[in-house]
């Protein structure tokens, strides 16, 4: 005798509820940001900001946020695309890149609150992960001023597998550098050993530095010099090599905090001399088609008759 396992019921879709709409597009993860967002009675309406990191094919946005009723405000960001006004114009959505925009858009909002000259934040970049406890409370900050204290955001990674290494934390240790107070621990940074439970600060230097590019740049000169021409076609062209990357890292850092203010919006001129060419008709398409089989045919004839 067999077994037949009945299939879903009329009354199971009866009940069936779908999900939202930005959750089945894998947009927003609501049970994680029902969780960021959510803030204690007792605190008189005083938002939960979040550090939003995301990534897009070309480039990677940094923002802080906070949730109102009717919708998020976005209070500051930063978003790779702006490094070239500090010099960095190729890899803008690497490891590297992502700390330099987590470090723009930190010290631009403090710049912004006024807080910048008190939470400096670490200007010697070692890849440690600095806290500081003050008044039964753990600050990710170096030092915790008595009368402000640092600005706190949280974490906002979206629908991202928060795996160890990933681009995600570069950003984090970016604006945790800068000055801002994320809550963060080593375990998901690029050089810890889950198994030994070590952390290796120094490879997690090199890679806010380059030096995984800058190693795979020497590898593919030297084996294929093909592929690296094709590969890192944007650095040839920008003239940067692979031994001169923790160089031109180091004076982006220097530079965002120097100037992290938002580049002045230039008024835009429309060039109104331009004029949209205008539609072919019908039989005009019809005529470049037989011009194009006409010199196919010439063509093909030419080659035949050598």
């Amino acid at each position: 005798m067999t077994f037949i396992q009945e299939g879903r019921t009329k009354a199971y879709f009866s009940r069936y509820q779908v999900k939202f709409r930005r959750r089945r597009e894998g947009k927003t993860d609501y049970r994680a940001r029902k969780r960021l967002c959510a803030q204690d009675k007792n605190k008189y309406q005083s938002p939960k900001y979040r550090l939003v990191v995301r990534f897009t094919n070309t480039k990677v946005i940094c923002q802080i946020a906070y949730a109102l009723v009717d919708g998020d405000r976005i209070l500051c960001q930063a978003q790779s695309t702006e490094l070239g006004r500090y010099g960095l114009t190729v890899g803008l959505k690497n490891y590297a890149a992502a700390y330099c925009t987590g470090l723009l858009c930190a010290r631009r909002l403090l710049q912004k609150v006024g807080l910048d000259e008190i939470y400096e934040g670490n200007t010697e970049v070692d890849g440690e992960v600095v806290s500081t406890e003050y008044d039964k409370k753990t600050y990710f900050v170096e030092e915790v001023d008595d009368d402000k204290r640092p600005f706190r955001a949280l974490l906002d990674v979206g629908c991202k597998p928060t795996t160890t290494g990933h681009r995600l934390f570069g950003a984090l240790k970016g604006a945790a550098d800068g000055g801002l107070d994320v809550p963060h621990s080593e375990k998901r940074f690029p050089g810890y050993d889950r198994d030994a439970k070590e952390y290796d600060s120094d490879m997690h230097r090199e890679r806010i530095f380059g030096g995984h590019v800058s190693e795979y740049m020497e590898y593919l000169e030297e084996e294929d010099n093909q592929k690296y021409k094709e590969h890192f076609a944007k650095y040839i062209e920008a003239d940067v090599e692979g031994d001169s990357l923790e160089e031109l890292y180091e004076s982006v850092h220097e530079a965002i905090r120097e100037d992290p203010s938002p580049s002045e919006k230039k008024d835009f001129s429309p060039d109104k001399s331009f004029k949209r060419p205008a539609k072919l008709t019908y039989d005009e398409r019809k005529a470049a088609v037989a011009a194009k089989k006409a010199a196919k045919v010439a063509e093909l004839e030419a080659e035949d008759s050598e």
